[in-house]
């Protein structure tokens, strides 16, 4: 018997944006175990195909009945005209969508104010905030019209506090964390709910898109300590989403034992 009640999943149908891998790819899984529909969201279509798959074993091995329905759709969240007719794409049995995750976003480069190409400052912002805002623009109007609804969105540690060679993907993050409980606020009347979770260190493809390709630099962040993992990030999502109707995590601060701040940890617990 399970300690937590996680049946509110079933039946549910999930949108995750960026889950062709890293935390969407295993958030989409985990709630395909969970019991619930899923729609994967990334630019990379042969990727999200294998997720798909993923999701898949995952809901056959649950032996859940409910749930099982599983679609991919090539979007870049950047793209305001793919957004705009992002709900051409979903299967028409998937619309009626319950929960949003809006996971898609990334950091590029860590140069300095000054040094910063424009292209990387515009295409972060353009992925990590508008982006974002657009998805959640689209769907929160559905969930009014319904009356139900949960927007869960990821933040960073990097949202709470910047660091240098950073001012970038923070300045993002934290626009995400103040668009987060803004929009909570606005929503306190409806059933609406509104969650940002904010990762530390996650090993992930992340880091590799930081250093611009190079794994050996992006295997140093990790250096000497123990990371999350996606799955970790995953369970708080779906930790998250399964509470009772009448309960709203709002934020959810996920650090590895050994990570205190962004430039504080302990390298030589590993």
């Amino acid at each position: 018997m399970s300690v937590f009640n996680a049946s509110r999943l079933l039946g549910k149908t999930v949108l995750v944006t960026g889950a062709s891998a890293g935390i969407g790819a295993a958030t989409a899984i985990l709630f395909a175990k969970g019991g619930s529909n899923v729609i994967l969201c990334a630019r990379r279509v042969d990727a999200l195909a294998k997720v798909a798959e993923a999701c898949t074993s995952a809901h056959k091995e649950s032996g859940l009945q409910q749930g099982g329905k599983f679609a991919t759709v090539q979007l870049d969240v950047a793209d305001k005209a793919q957004v705009a007719s992002l709900f051409d794409k979903i299967p028409q049995d998937l619309h009626d969508v319950d929960i949003l995750v809006n996971n898609a976003g990334f950091v590029y480069g860590t140069e300095r104010v000054g040094d910063i190409a424009p292209s990387d400052y515009e295409a972060m912002f353009a992925t990590n905030v508008f982006g974002l805002i657009a998805i959640t623009q689209l769907f929160l109007k559905r969930f009014k019209a319904k009356k139900s609804g949960h927007v869960i969105n990821l933040g960073s540690v990097a949202g709470r506090e910047a660091y240098v060679g950073g001012s970038i993907y923070c300045a993002t993050k934290h626009a995400v964390r103040a668009f987060t409980n803004s929009l909570m606020k606005e929503v306190v009347d409806t059933p609406i709910r509104v969650t940002e979770i904010q990762p530390g260190m996650v090993e992930t493809e992340f880091s590799i898109v930081r250093f611009r390709g190079d794994k050996s630099a992006a295997d140093k962040v990790y250096e000497g300590l123990h990371p999350l993992t996606a799955e970790d990030i995953a369970e708080e999502i779906v930790w998250a989403a399964a509470r009772p109707p009448h309960v709203n995590l709002a934020e959810v601060f996920v650090l590895p034992v050994n990570q205190a701040s962004p430039n504080i940890a302990y390298r030589g617990g590993k």
